[in-house]
This record gives C-alpha cells, sequence and structure tokens, in this order.
C-alpha cells in the first residue's frame, strides 16, 4: 500500500510538471505573437484615442491595443502620417530672410512639422519652413489656445490676477500662473464653463480666430470657431477651452495673435512681401487688443512655462523667452505646438506645428525647435542688428477691422 502511495505521488509531480510546460509554451507562444506586431499595424487598426481631461497637463499621445499578428500589406504598412522626411521641400525660400529661414530650417531637421517666424513690432513674415503644410489649412491648436482662454476670462472678470486660485477639488486650489505654466486642463475647462460658448467666441474672434490673419496672403485658409460646443457628455465648452475642441487655427492666426502679446496689443496684418517689395512694405493695423494690464499676467504665466513647464525645453541661458505649448491627437495625426517670442529688443515670434505620427512630436518637442531657432539667431546676432528694423507704432491700414462690441 505504501508503494502504491509513493507511485501515485510520483506520478502526480510529473502530470504537474508537463501540464506547467505546455501552459509555459503555450504562455510563450502569446507573447511572440504579439511581440511580432507592427507597430504602425496596430496603429492603422485602432480607433483614435479620446481625449480624457486629467489633473495633469496636455493630452498624451493616443495608446493603440495590442492586436493579433498578421502579414504586412503594402495598404496599411507604415505610420498614417509621415514623421519624417524633407519638411521643406518644394518651399518658394524667396520671400523670406535668408538668416531666419536657415535657423528654421536647421532646427525642423527632418521631423514632419513647419515653423512661421514673424516680426511682433510690425506683423511682416520672416520665414515660413514647410508652406504646403502652413498654407494647407487649419489645425486643432490644442492647449496652445489657453492664453487666450486666459485673457477673455481675465477680461469678463472671472479670474481677478494671476494669483486667483480656483478650486479644482476637495482641498486642491490652483493659479492662473502655475496652470498656464503645467498647461492644467481641469483648470481652463472651468474657465471655459464659466465664459460659456458665446463669449469664448467673441473673444477668439477679437484676438484673430476664424478669420484670415495676412494681408495679401494668397493663399490662405481663414480656420474656423465652432458656434456650438460639443455634446456635455463628450466635454461639452470645456474641452474648447482647453483642448480647442472643434476649433480650426492656421499657423498664422497663431502667430498674429502671439505677436500681439509680444508688441503691448497690436494686432497687425501679418504681410509676407514679395521678393523687391521689402522698400514699399508698411506695417497694417487690424485692431488694438483691449488687454491693458491682463497682458502681464498671461505673460508670466507663459515664461513659467518655458522656466520651468511644459515649455522648458524652448528654455535659453540668455534670452527671455515666452511661450505656450500644446499636444493633442487630430484624426491618427499626434499634434504638437509651440508659439511664442523672446522679450529682447528686436526679438521674433515663432510658432512650431509638428504634425506627425502618435510616437514622435508632441509640444515639448515643438519648443525645443522654437528654442534652436531662438539660439541660432542670438548667436548671429541677429536680433541687436534687427533693432529699429520698422516702427513699433505703425500708422493703421487704409482698412481697418475695429474691436468686435
Amino acid at each position: 500500500m505504501t508503494v502504491v502511495r509513493q507511485w501515485s505521488r510520483h506520478l502526480s509531480v510529473v502530470l504537474a510538471f508537463v501540464f506547467g510546460l505546455s501552459g509555459f509554451v503555450f504562455a510563450q507562444d502569446k507573447v511572440i505573437a504579439r511581440a511580432g506586431s507592427e507597430p504602425e499595424l496596430v496603429a492603422e487598426k485602432s480607433a483614435p484615442a479620446k481625449i480624457i481631461a486629467s489633473t495633469g497637463a496636455e493630452s498624451p499621445p493616443a495608446r493603440t491595443a495590442a492586436a493579433p499578428a498578421k502579414p504586412a500589406s503594402k495598404k496599411t504598412a507604415g505610420p498614417p502620417f509621415a514623421t519624417y522626411g524633407v519638411p521643406a521641400e518644394g518651399d518658394d525660400p524667396s520671400r523670406d530672410d535668408p538668416i531666419v529661414r536657415a535657423a528654421a530650417v536647421k532646427a525642423l531637421g527632418k521631423i514632419m512639422g513647419s515653423v512661421v517666424v514673424v516680426d511682433p513690432d510690425n506683423g511682416r513674415v520672416l520665414s515660413v519652413v514647410n508652406q504646403e503644410l502652413a498654407f494647407g489649412g487649419g489645425y486643432q491648436p490644442c492647449s496652445a489656445f489657453k492664453p487666450a482662454v486666459a485673457l477673455a476670462a481675465l477680461g469678463e472678470g472671472i479670474i481677478g490676477t494671476d494669483r486667483t486660485r480656483l478650486e479644482l477639488g476637495k482641498k486642491w486650489f490652483l493659479d492662473l500662473h502655475k496652470a498656464l505654466a503645467i498647461s492644467n486642463n481641469l483648470y481652463f475647462e472651468k474657465l471655459g464653463r464659466t465664459l460659456g460658448i458665446d463669449k469664448l467666441e467673441r473673444y477668439a474672434h477679437q484676438f484673430g480666430f476664424g478669420e484670415q490673419a495676412g494681408w495679401g496672403i494668397d493663399p490662405e485658409p481663414a480656420g474656423a470657431f465652432p458656434s456650438a460646443p460639443p455634446p456635455a457628455k463628450a466635454g461639452g465648452v470645456g474641452k474648447v477651452a482647453s483642448f480647442g475642441e472643434g476649433i480650426s487655427m492656421t499657423l498664422f492666426q497663431l502667430a498674429s495673435f502671439v505677436s500681439a502679446l509680444a508688441n503691448g496689443g497690436t494686432l497687425y496684418y501679418l504681410q509676407y512681401p514679395t521678393p523687391g517689395g521689402e522698400q514699399e512694405f508698411t506695417p497694417r493695423v487690424k485692431r488694438q487688443l483691449p488687454i491693458g494690464t491682463d497682458l502681464a499676467v498671461v505673460q508670466a504665466g507663459m515664461e513659467e512655462a518655458v522656466l520651468t513647464g511644459t515649455a522648458r525645453r524652448a528654455k535659453q541661458p540668455h534670452l527671455r523667452v515666452v511661450g505656450k505649448t500644446g499636444t493633442c491627437s487630430e484624426g491618427r495625426a499626434r499634434l504638437g505646438w509651440f508659439a511664442g517670442y523672446n522679450r529682447e529688443p528686436g526679438g521674433v515670434a515663432i510658432v512650431v506645428l509638428l504634425r506627425t505620427g502618435q510616437r514622435l512630436g508632441g509640444g515639448p518637442k515643438a519648443s525645443q525647435v522654437a528654442g534652436d531657432v531662438f539660439r541660432q539667431l542670438n548667436d548671429a546676432n541677429y536680433y541687436t542688428r534687427s533693432v529699429g528694423r520698422a516702427p513699433s507704432q505703425a500708422p493703421p491700414a487704409a482698412i481697418q477691422i475695429l474691436p468686435l462690441p
């Protein structure tokens, strides 16, 4: 009897080992199958990720679920948008300032995106790299729209200063200065809900969004601003304020807006003079923005974003850079924005848009590109030589659009 029990125990051990080994092999097969999936194929098969409000900063890149391994096909292989290439290929550089263009082309490198550089003191477009993308249409601004929301909230008295704190949770408060620096979504969602879509739209149009930014720039897309917010279950007006949901914004509109922040509130028409037309260039004012002392409040938060926040890759040791990033998904593309300027005399305003696959780009990378442009221009003494290149108080245009009521 004892012998039988011993054999029974030995048999149990053997069977357990055999079944355990087969389970291990089966598990390994599953792991190998998942590891063999093409990342690009997964991205193609996956639905675009929903943007979810969080207590953190901007929308993270969309995540995709693993799919069973399949043979690659020519129709589905590769990312939905080219991440690398030659962005400046096909551009006409004849209108550009050669020093500025060289810096922007080098900074952008092979990453698919566009760079627009403007003289904020007169509206002169100094360079457009990847003109096809810049002139191609409007794009969701992501968190790059937040400075406009901040100015609207200040203008309506919803917040009084950059230190006015909003309660975002139990015993959790945040002020505008920090919210701009870290690009907090909940803060701006609350501002958006308090403002409402009508007031938000009125301020957006006053700041130049939803209308053409250029004077004689052809072709130039007009962009658009939604007259109604998304459904409440999709975030409502809060998503418009925090992510720019439903807004179609052009690089020129954003460049015009940040130029107005840089020069103290004058919204110029952007002009892209033809070769030889520099001597005939006359700055043209679209409108004066009634932002008054609110400008310093927003400017301080944007400078903090460069010093310690989401735009810190744009920071330069010998320059005062002010900026705001934006990151979100539009369809299957990842958008990365930077919009800002340096506060030195003769400084420039820079807008960067990266439009890549989901695994690269984003606002931090866009801020790095802009920072490289700022640095190169400083190394070339561009700001010093450009002081006084045009009057800061230009005569108004023959047709001036007055502020909206």
